[in-house]
């Protein structure tokens, strides 16, 4: 069932964006539903960024562009987490396969 009122669309959205605001960004199976694969090394260092959550509305709410640095490697998915190291793995998302030939980024 779709939730019909934005009010409450919204506060759900809220709530989700609460949940986390660490991005990551995954290798092969992607992030899945435990934060596996989570990508590692490169010069500079992959490190996971921090998204900002703009003021949303009727349940819709957009997070800063974050530039993820990466090493070569084949990238398939992104994640929410609650922190910039360890954390908890609150979420995932896949994406178009990547291929990063030489060090690169991601936004």
């Amino acid at each position: 069932m779709a939730i019909s009122v934005g009010a409450t669309r919204q506060i759900l959205a809220d709530a989700y964006c609460t949940a986390g605001d660490w991005i990551s960004v995954h290798t092969g199976a992607g992030a899945g539903s435990t934060g596996a694969n989570e990508a590692t090394g490169g010069a500079p260092a992959y490190a996971r960024k921090q998204t900002v959550w703009a003021t949303g509305a009727n349940g819709v709410k957009t997070g800063s562009q974050v530039a993820v640095d990466l090493a070569a490697a084949t990238y398939t998915g992104a994640g929410l987490w609650t922190a910039v190291t360890s954390g908890t793995f609150r979420d995932s998302a896949s994406m178009t396969s990547t291929v990063l030939s030489t060090q690169g980024q991601i936004l």
